[in-house]
């Protein structure tokens, strides 16, 4: 339904015309009428009607005239001239403000009919073409703008292209809009309104659908600036529950300055959006700063060599190590070190999940080895995988090994039950049969070896080496009495690669040699001392 606008200053002749034809038939709605020109002029440019009949000779203002300031205020309708008086001139006046059509009065009902229909189709014309050509400019700018995020133009766009797709700018930014919670698009109006940015004609940004992201092409230093702005006082706390941002994540890509550069502001963003698993808890926003941009090839060859297997046993080896010693702070720096060489890498997510599940995986077997007598809390194998996969971000994952790491130790005992040397004491109780020392004991639990050492003894009543040396052979002892191993094989058991060094120390503890005790004992001690050549 097109909208009609009736102006002229006798009221009687305005009920007329209101009346003469059925309106509605024809495709007209009236949304308003004036007395005068001035007024007439105002409304016209307000509700920009379909079609106006406007009278020639009107107070305050001549019809003509109220039809030529219309025009250059960008009123587009069609206009009917209504004039008592039969004078070309008014025509050629109106003419000039492309009225085509002209009426006297009293006016032909027939000729009013004839005129408006003709109108009518004129309109639907406009209106149809109008709809395509907007359309099809809709249709070729999101082209054009998608083809900008994913590569530089193989033609430099002109500035009549420019102006056509509202990317005549200083500068650009991309940002990509998702949801905090979950992987569906956030609301780029949302966005918008926290920016504070107008958006009048696409001036200012962009809304975009590209490989499944809601992107926003930032347009001009002011939007830019708003975004800056925006940053600044997020930075300054989280956001408030419940707030829009609370809800958002966005990441955004350097700032560029020719359209041939928005690419490389998008691939920032589509590589920040990809690297949500290595943001810290309660991050609503990444910027192309945190980046990984190895300097050389050594720093790529350094990150790449992070899943590596030795790195795999290396981590696992020294939670093994510091979960028995109740070394929390070593834990916590441990699990620091592992997520910032984790952080590192360009990509790889799947690899980064399966190399936490065997790091787990593999410290519980290695715990678990060691101190086979205890129950200890540990998850299963698919119950570990099914959770580490469920996981959004790293420091989840993290989190959670912490967590099970801290369960452990409580499970074992607690490093606060007497004095440190307890915790000591368990420690060696289990791993005595490793070639432990006392300068690799002593930064487990935070000390230096010198002053251990003399604490150790001082409590103990003997040296770290002496106890040791105390457990190792009394264990010999009960495994000599089973009478199932050789006397070598139980030397590598307990801890001594040397079988004579283990003879050694057992005639020094005992006052015989192994093969003696046996027979002491009523074994048979003819046990092989050496290894087979």
């Amino acid at each position: 339904m097109e909208t009609l606008f009736i102006a002229d200053d006798e009221a009687s002749i305005r009920e007329g015309l209101k009346c003469i034809i059925d309106w509605e038939e024809l495709g007209f709605s009236l949304c308003g009428e004036a007395s005068n020109g001035k007024d007439a002029l105002s409304q016209i440019l307000a509700l920009k009607p379909g079609l106006v009949l406007l009278d020639v000779k009107m107070p305050g203002m001549h019809g003509t005239e109220v039809i030529r300031l219309a025009r250059e205020g960008g009123f587009e309708g069609k206009c009917i001239i209504l004039s008592g008086y039969s004078d070309f001139q008014y025509a050629q006046e109106a003419m000039k403000s492309g009225v085509r059509f002209y009426l006297t009065k009293p006016i032909d009902e027939d000729e009013l009919i004839q005129t408006v229909t003709q109108i009518r189709e004129e309109l639907a014309e406009e209106r149809q073409h109008s709809s395509h050509f907007t359309q099809y400019k809709k249709k070729a700018r999101s082209v054009v703008l998608r083809e900008l995020l994913h590569a530089a133009p193989s033609e430099p766009l002109s500035a009549e292209d420019l102006s056509l797709f509202h990317l005549e700018a200083d500068a650009y930014q991309v940002v990509i809009c998702e949801d905090f919670h979950t992987s569906s698009p956030a609301s780029p109006y949302t966005f918008a309104a926290l920016l504070k940015v107008t958006n009048k004609d696409n001036n200012s940004f962009d809304h975009i659908q590209a490989d499944e992201r809601d992107v926003v092409l930032l347009k001009g230093s002011r939007a830019l600036g708003k975004l800056n702005d925006f940053l600044e006082r997020y930075e300054q706390g989280e956001p408030q529950a419940g707030s829009p941002l609370d809800a958002m994540f966005l990441s955004y890509g350097r700032p560029v300055h020719t359209v041939d550069e928005i690419h490389l502001s998008y691939e920032d963003t589509a590589a920040l959006s990809a690297r949500r698993f290595f943001c810290r808890s309660g991050q609503h926003t990444a910027g192309y700063e945190t980046l990984p941009r190895p300097a050389d090839t050594a720093k790529a060859q350094d990150s790449a060599a992070a899943l590596s297997p030795e790195s795999l046993t290396g981590f696992a080896d020294r939670f093994a190590d510091y979960i028995p010693a109740y070394n929390r702070r070593m834990i916590v720096e441990t699990l620091q070190e592992l997520e910032l060489s984790l952080s590192q890498l360009s990509d790889g997510i799947r690899e980064i999940r399966l190399f936490l599940i065997d790091l787990y995986l593999q410290t519980k077997e290695k715990i678990r080895h060691k101190y086979s007598s205890l129950a200890l809390p540990f998850w299963g194998n698919s119950e570990t995988i099914a959770y580490v996969n469920s996981r959004h971000y790293l420091y989840e994952i993290l989190q959670f090994l912490s967590e099970q790491f801290e369960a452990v130790m409580n499970a074992m005992g607690n490093s606060s039950k007497d004095t440190i040397l307890y915790d000591i004491l368990f420690y060696i109780d289990h791993n005595y049969t490793n070639n432990i020392k006392l300068e690799s004991i002593a930064p487990l639990f935070g000390y230096n070896s010198a002053y251990l050492g003399k604490l150790f003894t001082k409590s103990v009543g003997e040296s770290f080496n002496s106890y040791v040396d105390h457990k190792r052979i009394e264990h010999s002892k009960q495994l000599l009495l089973e009478n199932k191993l050789k006397v070598y094989e139980i030397a590598e058991q307990v801890g001594y690669k040397n079988v004579d060094y283990f003879h050694k120390k057992f005639r020094r503890y005992v006052g015989m040699s192994p093969a003696e005790f046996r027979k002491s004992q009523g074994l048979d001690g003819e046990s092989e001392i050496y290894p087979p050549p």
